[in-house]
C-alpha cells in the first residue's frame, strides 16, 4: 500500500536545517534501503514543506518514521500528516488499472 507523508516546515528551515540534515538524510536513506521510502524531497518556491512517498503494509510504518525523524525531533517540522494513496497508473502503482 502507498502512503504520502506531508511535512510543514518552520519559516526559517533553510537557515536552521544544517545541524539536522545529515541525520535526517541518514534516517531517510535507511527507510529507502528497507524498501519503505520510495521517493522524498522538499517542496520548492517556497521551501515550506516536504513530501515523502512510502510503500508499507500500514500507516504505522510511516507514522513511526515521522516520529523518529531528526527534522521532526529538532523542531523543523511544525506539523505532519499521513495519507493513504491509491496509485493506479505507472510501473510502481499498487493497484494498476488499464
Amino acid at each position: 500500500m502507498h502512503f504520502l507523508l506531508f511535512y510543514t516546515y518552520v519559516p526559517d528551515v533553510l537557515e536552521r536545517r544544517a545541524q539536522f540534515r545529515g541525520a535526517h538524510l541518514k534516517h531517510a536513506w535507511a527507510a529507502k534501503e528497507r524498501g519503505e521510502l520510495l521517493l522524498a524531497g522538499a517542496l520548492a518556491d517556497p521551501v515550506d514543506g516536504g513530501v515523502l512517498w512510502f510503500s508499507a503494509p500500514g500507516k504505522e510504518v510511516v507514522e513511526r518514521f515521522a516520529a523518529e525523524d531528526p527534522y521532526v525531533k529538532g523542531g523543523l517540522v511544525t506539523k505532519w500528516h499521513v495519507r493513504a494513496w491509491t496509485t493506479v497508473v505507472g510501473d510502481a502503482a499498487s493497484n494498476p488499472i488499464r
